[in-house]
């Protein structure tokens, strides 16, 4: 199991743009704990209300044992939401970069996902994460092309969750389910 304390090397590009050295795959960084997911989130989310834009970053995973995989963050989102990740955090190391990735993830399965809507909610003042949402992709691994795994990610909430098909909303008094 890698070291949630390993470092990154950050050199700038040609182009003066950060790139992010990762001695390992993507599916190798360490799991986050998901109070610091929801801090990120946060972060994020006042970073963009600020519009404190972030700038484009390149991360290349080069494990010892594999090929190396570059990923470039060049979305305004997503470097606004990697700035904010990046004060707070840090990306100089392994767990950094995996809160940054799962961050990114969210958002993406949040966009994405219908199956997820029962398990978030999108209001003025914020969006409300489920507890086992929010959970389950800091607990989960990412794939080898530092996405998160959507149908390993729908599992851990089906086996957390017990969702009322009547109604859409969360049935919390299952055994088991989050608070």
């Amino acid at each position: 199991m890698p070291s949630i304390d390993a470092t990154v090397a950050i050199r700038q590009d040609r182009n003066g743009i950060a790139l992010y050295l990762v001695g390992l795959a993507p599916d190798q960084l360490p799991p986050v704990r998901a109070r610091d997911l929801a801090a990120a989130w946060d972060a994020a989310r006042a970073a963009a209300l600020d519009e404190e834009w972030g700038a484009a970053r390149l991360f290349r995973f080069a494990p010892p044992d594999a090929p190396a995989f570059d990923f470039a963050l060049v979305d305004a989102d997503a470097c606004c939401w990697t700035q904010a990740v990046a004060a707070t955090q840090g990306l100089g190391h392994a767990y950094g970069i995996s809160v940054c990735l799962r961050l990114l993830g969210l958002v993406h399965l949040l966009a994405d996902a219908a199956w997820a809507r029962p398990l978030f909610s999108i209001g003025r003042d914020g969006t409300r994460i489920a507890p086992a949402l929010l959970g389950a992709v800091a607990a989960l691994g990412l794939t080898a092309d530092a996405r998160l795994d959507q149908a390993a990610v729908r599992t851990a909430c089906r086996a957390t969750l017990s969702l009322s098909s009547r109604t859409g909303y969360l049935n919390t008094s299952q055994p088991g389910a989050a608070p």
